[in-house]
């Protein structure tokens, strides 16, 4: 298999630490996002109140090629399906294709932390469309080359919210339907692709990251007074798992969840974050 690999939502959190883990690995990695360059990335989330994040296409386009492999910056919005296929035709007519998908933008937007009472029909669409339908749209965009070629990989970056319960409600540890319900049709993509399409060489995988601190959630802890209340791993753990599925592909079932967590303890991918700081 060549070493083409595309990472949407790759701005910041697990997608930008994931672009550096698969291009140490060896792949050339096409990003996407809608931050292009530093200084410019806002938090549109409920809780965000717009306030300033780091990241930006730029600065994790710098860091790939730190490590001597190549890569394309490719602006674009998960509503916008009509970028989202321009990306990958990009890479496609520079690279030649696609080899491994990394889905693992969402949508951060209003309607991911809001009771059933408060929940918009909008907010749900707007959910639905960015976190199932955009998933799809880049699927069948690299669906051709991979089958073509007889092999190809894409990972699904899903959510505990997408199968289980959670343990209270929104501000006691709780999730919003809006979010949770997204993740859950999001999660059935890989198991069916591997259905449909593994004996013709696509593997598909759902990876499970756990709770992660990412740089979204650090700059929302200091501002609401919660720093060091929940603690997770750092982004570079579910990078670190999904860069092993992209090299010992043949070593899980096809269309399994993977714990990014578990892995990276059980297979040494990482050291461990769990010490007390």
């Amino acid at each position: 298999m060549n070493r083409r690999a595309m990472v949407t939502g790759a701005t910041r959190g697990i997608g930008r630490a994931t672009a550096v883990a698969l291009a140490e690995s060896g792949w050339d990695v096409a990003i996407t996002g809608r931050t292009a360059r530093a200084g410019e990335g806002r938090d549109d989330s409920d809780t965000g109140e717009g306030r300033s994040i780091p990241g930006s296409l730029e600065e994790t386009a710098s860091a790939v090629r730190a490590t001597g492999r190549r890569t394309l910056e490719l602006t674009a919005d998960l509503h916008d399906h009509s970028a989202l296929q321009r990306a990958v035709d990009r890479a496609v007519d520079e690279w030649g294709g696609v080899d491994l998908l990394v889905n693992n933008a969402v949508d951060t937007g209003p309607g991911s932390m809001v009771p059933i009472l408060e929940l918009t029909v909008a907010q749900l669409e707007s959910k639905l469309d960015a976190n199932v339908v955009a998933p799809l749209v880049l699927i069948k965009a690299v669906l051709p080359g991979m089958v073509a070629r007889g092999a190809g990989i894409i990972v699904n970056v899903t959510s505990h919210t997408a199968t289980g319960d959670p343990p209270g409600p929104i501000g006691q540890g709780g999730w919003g339907v809006g979010y949770a319900a997204s993740k859950a049709a999001f999660h059935r993509f890989a198991p069916l692709l591997a259905v449909e399409l593994g004996d013709q060489g696509i593997r598909a995988y759902n990876l499970d990251p756990g709770y992660v601190e990412t740089e979204r959630q650090l700059v929302n802890a200091a501002a609401l007074g919660l720093v060091g209340h929940y603690r997770g791993a750092p982004p570079s753990v579910p990078a670190a798992a999904i860069a092993w599925i992209g090299d010992l592909p043949d070593e899980l079932e096809n269309g399994q969840t993977v714990r990014g967590q578990k892995v990276a303890l059980t297979h040494g991918l990482h050291p461990d974050w769990r010490a007390p700081r």
